[in-house]
């Protein structure tokens, strides 16, 4: 007589024959060979590199000559001798905390507008997508400094209101609302992903909002907002990641130098002019390293505190 299974007892597994085993070796064989480059690539250009440079970030290191280990003196300096490192941290900090919300809301605004929107949707949704898929390249940096110059449109439009800036570029108090004001303009990317978060809303929630008595307020706050949480999550983390990165805009706007003032002197900015202007690689691997603790962090904290806000579809609370 057959023994009947229990519930929580699975049958015995079907024995696998030679041939199929042999032929799953083969196939596990062909994966991993068509992972080698990859993997010869990841380790000799990323994982290799990562990890010279943090042994140079405790040594002095020129280029010219062997690397001198000189432990934490790089990270002593770098927190309590050099005042132009802590202002360059200060200057990240504010356009990372104050231009991404600005954008990300801008995103969220104009996602929002499309999606109301049929007719000329597609043309609307490539204009305002086209200034991501430029980037901070060089012409655009080019660009916006022109822009923003004493004689550019910028201050001639404001002169005819009787507002006289004297120019953006070399105005310390302006400089930063202007690179925010870049960073803003490329909203693109955020809010395609935005747009597609809200067609995934269904209308039936809207609807019963409606008859509930909710106003167009109220929904944003009670449908839209709950409903989105894991895109807004996906586009804070990434939009963040990418803050702390600017550089090349920075770096051409004000021709290298970081000025006025050092008011566009930005984390990577600074690290580059340590690194290869003034051939300080020891201390610019060590600013590399705080920068990388710093991001992994702020990931760390915005993964751990997902779970009091972020919403997603079909998760049970």
């Amino acid at each position: 007589m057959s023994r009947r299974l229990r519930r929580d007892e699975s049958p015995d597994p079907v024995p696998t024959s030679p041939g199929k085993r042999a032929a799953n070796r083969r196939e596990t064989l062909a994966g991993y060979g068509f992972l080698v480059p990859w993997l010869i690539g990841f380790v000799g250009l990323t994982v290799g590199p990562m990890i010279y440079s943090l042994y140079l970030a405790f040594t002095k290191y020129n280029l010219f000559k062997e690397p001198e280990w000189i432990g934490l003196d790089n990270f002593v300096r770098m927190f309590t001798q050099d005042p132009n490192y802590l202002q360059s941290v200060q200057i990240t900090l504010v356009y990372v905390l104050v231009g991404t919300p600005i954008k990300l809301a801008a995103a969220l605004a104009v996602a929002m507008l499309l999606n109301y929107r049929n007719r000329g949707s597609g043309f609307f949704r490539s204009s305002f997508y086209a200034p991501s898929l430029i980037g901070a390249s060089v012409s655009v940096a080019i660009v916006w400094r022109a822009m923003f110059s004493t004689d550019g449109p910028v201050d001639t439009t404001l002169r005819v209101f009787g507002i006289e800036v004297g120019g953006w570029v070399g105005n310390v108090q302006l400089v930063i609302p202007m690179m925010i004001l870049l960073a803003v303009w490329q909203f693109g990317a955020p809010m395609v992903i935005f747009l597609a978060g809200l067609k995934q809303i269904p209308q039936e929630l809207y609807e019963a909002a409606e008859v509930d008595g909710a106003g167009p307020v109220r929904k944003f706050r009670s449908v839209t907002i709950p409903m989105l949480s894991s895109v807004i999550f996906f586009n804070l983390l990434l939009e963040t990641i990418n803050a702390f990165q600017v550089f090349a805009s920075a770096y051409i706007i004000s021709n290298g130098s970081g000025g006025p003032a050092g008011m566009t002197n930005f984390y990577t900015v600074y690290l580059y002019k340590r690194g290869f202007a003034d051939l300080q690689m020891g201390y610019a691997s060590a600013m590399a390293w705080v920068l990388v603790i710093v991001v992994a962090l702020i990931a760390f904290v915005l993964f751990k505190t997902q779970k009091s806000w972020v919403h997603y579809a079909g998760e049970n609370r």
